[in-house]
Order: C-alpha cells, then sequence, then structure tokens
C-alpha cells in the first residue's frame, strides 16, 4: 500500500475555517439553519464545524445533531452479521429550516441518499444542503453534488480516502491509500 496525505495539520485547520467562511455567507446568523453530522465519521466533522462557527459568532446559537442511516441503508440487509447503529441525536426541530448534511468522504453518494431518507422521520427541511471534507469526484452511483467542499480529489475505486479525526485517532488528517 502506498500512503499520500491530502490534508494535515494547519492546512486541515484552514481548511475547516474556510468552510466556515463558506457557510457564514450564506447562513448569516443561523438562525433558520441546522448542521447534521451523518453517523459514524461525519460528526467529528460536524462538532468542528460547529465550534468554529461559535468562535467566529459568539452571540449565535448553532443547532447540531448526529443522524444515524443505518437501516436506511439500501444495502443493510447484505451485511453479514447483526448490525450495530449508531446513536441520532437531534434535539431540535428541522421542519422549515435550511439543513447542512456533514460529512467526511462523499464518493458513490448512497451515504447522503440515505441520510436525506433517515432526515425526513425529523420534518421536512425548507433546503437541504451538502458539506464535506473530502469530495471524490468521478465516482458518484447517484447524482448528488456537494454545496460545499473542503478538498477534491480525483481517485479510482481501488484506492481508498481515509480521514482520521484527532478525538478518535490522534492526529487530524486526510490520506489517500493506493495499491502498488
Amino acid at each position: 500500500m502506498q500512503n499520500l496525505t491530502l490534508l494535515d495539520g494547519q492546512k486541515f485547520q484552514i481548511t475547516i475555517k474556510r468552510l466556515c467562511h463558506q457557510l457564514i455567507e450564506n447562513h448569516n446568523d443561523f438562525s433558520d439553519s441546522v448542521i447534521l453530522g451523518i453517523q459514524p465519521r461525519g460528526p467529528f466533522l460536524a462538532a468542528r464545524i460547529a465550534a468554529e462557527l461559535q468562535n467566529i459568532l459568539p452571540a449565535t446559537k448553532i443547532l447540531n445533531g448526529n443522524l444515524d442511516i443505518t437501516f436506511f441503508r439500501d444495502d443493510f440487509r447484505r451485511r453479514e452479521g447483526p448490525l450495530v447503529p449508531n446513536a441520532t441525536k437531534i434535539d431540535f426541530i428541522i421542519e422549515g429550516k435550511k439543513v447542512i448534511l456533514v460529512d467526511d468522504v462523499l464518493w458513490t453518494g448512497r451515504t447522503i441518499r440515505s441520510a436525506l431518507d433517515a432526515m425526513l422521520a425529523f420534518g421536512r427541511p425548507a433546503k437541504v444542503e451538502l458539506l464535506v471534507l473530502v469530495d471524490r469526484r468521478y465516482s458518484r452511483d447517484l447524482p448528488i453534488e456537494p454545496n460545499y467542499i473542503g478538498i477534491q480529489v480525483d481517485s479510482v475505486n481501488s484506492q481508498k480516502v481515509i480521514v482520521n479525526w484527532k478525538e478518535a485517532d490522534s492526529e487530524d488528517k486526510v490520506i489517500l491509500l493506493s495499491e502498488k
């Protein structure tokens, strides 16, 4: 396996800050907006985004939650063994709100499709946007495109994009794994 570091250190932090400033341009004071991190890895990015927005806009209340999509996936019955769902934590109503779905990597689009289905259990949003740290272009199974992108990666299906988070993996880093 060959590793290529795509993002780490200060560039990782700058990317998150840039995404926050783009959100502020479109959502102003966030009074009608909520952030939902898609389990299992999206909540790390969503929490970082919410914390940074809170630093930039200290008088603003940022609504942030976590959305589990386990039983909304189109492949959940194909898996070997029992599924272990993650926690959904949404303690607010999304009815009529602008929802910002957040995930670490966008690849085929199937996770996002599942999140759209799961989200509807909490109300009908006025608008849904997608924020991803890594957009793996040219590999979609569904016509889904992000509104906010940290970095774009042109990769083939045999490659993997791994996002490490300080909270879970001891460092912030995006790695592209390739077979030799």
